[in-house]
């Protein structure tokens, strides 16, 4: 403590610190939400490696082996991230997982602190932070290596610098806000959703005069530059993603619109889901913001209209369960039985979410259990290796003679990716794939006298060889449904054409 001529100086805290307040908000928790984010890594890095892979991750893995600016069905950051953490920490599914798992605690500082800016105190940001931690929509996110892993703390990142804008009356943000938009869409084009909910809720519920600020313009051009590359690579390929995107629509679309109300509320939980709600009123309340409550609602219409998955505007969601602890911690704070009540509220929501979306079931005990029926992304993880075994068995069984020429054909790009990996490693031969981008890595050689195949339908190979026989059936072991088990194995001989003339028939989007 210095002295001034002989008397003890000291420093008179502004009325604002006094409170709490920094910038006429309350401070950040950072201590408690730092410790929120740290737990939730360490528990989701903890179960990486139980059960297996999901087959989004061998197909990223399998991508990252050819850098590229863009793919078929997506940009080039997730793979690119997967090839990174391969090289970096081993070619293992811990290793693919922990970009996510870093993704995912990202999240929850961003989460606390657009409670924060929601004029949420340290309850309302610790609840925010702890509350998002429960949400299916991220610790499925977070817990594999998924697109979404990465989508949520973009979009969360991009709301809370336009929600920055907006309530502070800063212009400043936007620029911030774009730089995050361009960098997102080399994750995903789905950001684009976010910015049309945006304007939309400008132009509806205000406030309008921010389109007068030449900020606001300056950051959309920061954003357009940094995506240009991303986009120059979709117009220079006839625009992939969007042949992509009806595709998917038209093989599932129907099927999206018709779940995508409820699965809003399991995207959360259904205690997020009552926080959700509570934070759309919340916003719609607060003249400043209202047009990020009109933003949710916009942007689900777009992802109705377009037969897009039920996820792909849940980066809003995000916003609503924030905004909805910020009301829910103001409400706890009257009466001790009210917190209570909250707390254990969400646990409940933590013990579902749990339950459904991390392998905490013994995998010998997962198929009696609802799990594999509703969680499609945990019920894949089975099985992989003997999958791979099965494989590789029916190869080892071919005469020495047709195995040293033997290619494998993989239907879809999950057991492409497996079989990829068994193949670096020298165990298996080249695998093949007309799956969404793996069809542009061509077809396999006239010269393989032998293909063993799975996942691709009989019919289509019987048009391509003169003889297609079943040589096994894929089984897991543990009878947990998903897509591989009980898959036929084929060995086809005698090829009819030349496989630059077939392969067109091969290509499959989905």
């Amino acid at each position: 403590m210095p002295f001034t001529g002989g008397m003890v100086e000291t420093r008179v805290s502004p009325p604002q610190e006094r409170a709490g307040l920094v910038d006429g908000l309350p401070q950040v928790a950072w201590r408690p939400v730092a410790a929120v984010a740290l737990v939730f890594l360490t528990v989701l890095l903890a179960f990486s490696p139980w059960y297996g892979y999901y087959k989004d991750e061998l197909y990223f893995r399998m991508l990252g082996e050819r850098p590229d600016w863009g793919y078929v069905d997506q940009p080039p950051l997730t793979p690119l991230l997967a090839r990174a953490a391969v090289l970096l920490l081993g070619d293992t599914v811990t290793a693919v997982r922990v970009p996510a798992a870093l993704g995912a605690a990202l999240l929850v500082v961003l989460v606390a602190l657009i409670a924060r800016e929601l004029g949420g105190d340290r309850t309302a940001q610790l609840l925010a932070a702890v509350a998002v931690t429960t949400a299916s929509y991220t610790v499925v996110g977070g817990h594999s290596l998924l697109t979404t892993s990465f989508d949520a703390p973009l979009w969360a990142a991009a709301i809370l610098f336009v929600l920055r804008a907006l309530s502070r009356t800063d212009g400043r943000w936007w620029l911030a806000a774009g730089a995050v938009i361009g960098f997102a869409t080399y994750n995903k084009l789905l950001i684009a959703i976010l910015v049309i909910g945006l304007a939309a809720g400008v132009l509806a519920a205000g406030p309008r005069g921010v389109l007068r600020d030449p900020r606001l313009w300056a950051g959309a051009l920061i954003a357009l530059a940094v995506a240009m590359p991303n986009l120059l690579y979709q117009i220079t390929n006839d625009w992939p993603q969007a042949t992509m995107a009806a595709a998917l629509s038209e093989d599932r679309g129907a099927e999206m619109r018709a779940v995508f109300v409820p699965m809003q509320v399991l995207l959360l939980g259904p205690v997020g889901g009552v926080f959700a709600a509570a934070g759309l009123v919340r916003l719609w309340r607060d003249r400043r913001v209202r047009s990020l409550a009109v933003a949710y609602p916009a942007s689900a219409a777009v992802v109705l209209l377009m037969g897009g998955r039920f996820d792909y505007a849940a980066g809003l969601l995000v916003l609503l369960l924030a905004a909805g602890c910020v009301s829910v911690a103001g409400w706890t704070a009257e009466r001790a039985g009210r917190r209570w009540l909250a707390v254990g509220a969400v646990a409940l929501n933590g013990v579902y979410c749990a339950a459904f979306n991390l392998p905490l079931i013994p995998a010998a005990s997962l198929a009696g259990t609802p799990v594999p029926a509703f969680n499609e992304v945990t019920a894949d993880q089975i099985g992989w290796p003997e999958f791979a075994a099965q494989v590789g068995r029916v190869v080892d069984g071919l005469p020495a003679a047709d195995r040293e020429g033997a290619v494998l054909l993989a239907g879809g790009m999950g057991e492409a990716g497996m079989l990829d990996r068994e193949a670096d490693r020298g165990v298996l031969p080249p695998v093949y794939s007309g799956h969404n981008h793996l069809y542009r890595y061509g077809p396999p050689p006239d010269r393989a006298g032998v293909v063993v195949s799975v996942k691709v339908p009989l019919d289509l190979l019987n048009t391509q060889f003169g003889t297609c026989s079943e040589a096994g059936r894929v089984d897991n072991g543990l009878g947990v449904p998903n897509e591989r088990q009980g898959l036929p194995i084929y060995v086809c001989r005698g090829l009819k054409e030349p496989w630059a003339a077939a392969w067109p028939r091969f290509r499959l989007y989905g």
